[in-house]
This record gives structure tokens, C-alpha cells and sequence, in this order.
């Protein structure tokens, strides 16, 4: 698929997130302390979109369950029970463009 622009760096202030939907998939964008990352919209718990829910230093933290997730990697880093990992993507900034890469 290649890369996606994600919109510009503006629309991404430091500890922000953006959804963004690609070919019917949503995937959050999340600015941690200057830098971009991408994972997954989806809690794989739920299914509630965790661009909605709480950004804590580079974790997300799903608003409906509580569920939290490494906004970097993906990985699951603290929920009752065992639950899926999401997808983390690369992000790439070129001028001032935020690209994600699917």
C-alpha cells in the first residue's frame, strides 16, 4: 500500500492523537513528546476506537474498559486479562507532512 499522509504535524499537537481511516481501516496517530507513531484504532478487547481514550506518556488507554496499549509497538501493557497486541506502523515525517506507513 505504501505511505499515507496522515495530515500535516499541526494537526497533531504534542500529546494528541488523530484517526485516520485507510481503505476501510482506522488507524490512530498519536504525537508522544515530538514523536509521531501509529497503531491500530481498534481495542482488540472491545472493538471501541482508542483514539478516544487516554494518552498517558506512550501508552494508550482504551475509554470504554481501561485496557492499555504501547502507542510504539502495540503490544498490550496492562489489562485483566490476556488479550491481542494491535498493529504498530511506521511513521515518517517529510517537511512538515506526517506519513504513515501501511
Amino acid at each position: 500500500m505504501g505511505k499515507i499522509v496522515a495530515g500535516k504535524t499541526t494537526d497533531i499537537p504534542v500529546g494528541k492523537t488523530l484517526k485516520i481511516s485507510v481503505d476501510g481501516k482506522e488507524i490512530m496517530v498519536a504525537n508522544i513528546d515530538g514523536q509521531y507513531c501509529a497503531v491500530d484504532d481498534s481495542c482488540t478487547h472491545s472493538g471501541s476506537s482508542l483514539s478516544e481514550g487516554k494518552l498517558e506518556g506512550d501508552k494508550i488507554i482504551c475509554g470504554w474498559h481501561g485496557a492499555e496499549f504501547d502507542c510504539k509497538t502495540g503490544k498490550l501493557v496492562k489489562f485483566p486479562a490476556k488479550i491481542r497486541d494491535i498493529s504498530s506502523y511506521k511513521v515518517s515525517i517529510e517537511s512538515d507532512n506526517v506519513f504513515v506507513e501501511m
